[in-house]
């Protein structure tokens, strides 16, 4: 237990050959030594493969403990990057977000509002009409604002399933834009890990934004499915539509394929002018 193998074994060996030192010493007799020699021999030999075989275990076992804390620190390191990989990824999302929309309003509003200055004088009616512009504009970032705040954390999922988050989701986005917007859940609910939920919720709110921006529609859908392999969500508008470019449209729909990959699904716009939109993401339980 205090030395290493080769002095261990010698000071066992030492130990167990005194008495047999002595008795030669003292007698001839080979009678007199021989039993208590064998004896000797059988203690020296079993302790020394004993202390050798439980040496090696406790060796192994540090190693065994070394990698285990180096691979903690390994996983504490990796997680360390993937959440500033994610604080990267939404900061990215937020700025393209705040620059197609709320910069671009602001701008709006500057300009209507300098054309009403302008205006002020000679046309008291075309003044007027540019500030209305302005005021709707306005109204029309603060929603968008608004929108971006709700989108930064899950609040919605605190406390209720996904299906009732989605279901007030479509509520609020109903009351909000005045577009008729239902909401369906089928199949059997089952447990699902929270990134999958974020996904899945994250998803659904850049699609009825989409569709508050862009559609100009006059009814939505979003249906969940929870099936035996696959949860699918699904959100279908009758607005305008557009022609998707090599599957992808906008800061938007690539922030939300780029989060849908990251849990193993896949995101589908089906979509053709006039035809309106539909957006299909589905993601395997694991």
């Amino acid at each position: 237990m205090l030395f290493p193998a080769l002095p261990s074994i010698a000071a066992l060996l030492l130990l167990n050959s005194v008495h047999v030192v002595v008795l030669v010493v003292r007698t001839a007799d080979p009678a007199a030594y021989g039993g208590p020699a064998l004896v000797a021999a059988m203690v020296v030999l079993v302790g020394s493969v004993l202390g050798v075989w439980s040496q090696r275990t406790v060796t192994e076992s540090e190693h065994r403990a070394d990698l285990i804390a180096e691979l903690d620190r390994s996983r504490t390191e990796v997680a360390t990057l993937s959440h500033q990989a994610g604080i990267t990824a939404e900061r990215q999302r937020l700025a393209a977000d705040i620059h197609d929309t709320i910069a671009q309003g602001l701008s709006s509003v500057v300009m209507l509002v300098q054309a009403a200055d302008a205006d002020l004088d000679r046309d008291t009616a075309g003044a007027r009409r540019h500030l209305d512009l302005a005021l709707r504009t306005a109204r029309e970032n603060l929603a968008e604002v608004r929108g971006l705040v709700a989108a930064l954390t899950p609040g919605e999922l605190t406390g209720s399933p996904l299906a009732q988050a989605l279901h007030r989701l479509v509520d609020r986005f109903g009351r909000d834009t005045a577009v008729t917007a239902t909401c369906a859940a089928t199949g059997t609910p089952r447990p699902l890990a929270t990134s999958v939920e974020v996904v899945l919720l994250r998803a659904a709110q850049e699609a009825l934004a989409n569709v508050r921006r862009h559609a100009g529609a006059s009814t939505v859908r979003l249906r969940l499915d929870q099936g035996t392999d696959t949860v699918l969500l699904e959100v279908t508008d009758d607005g305008a539509g557009f022609t998707p470019a090599d599957g992808t449209g906008g800061y938007g729909l690539d922030a939300m394929r780029a989060r849908v990959e990251q849990v193993h699904g896949t995101l589908t716009v089906r979509s053709a002018p006039g035809a309106g939109t539909t957006v299909r993401v589905e993601v395997p339980y694991p």
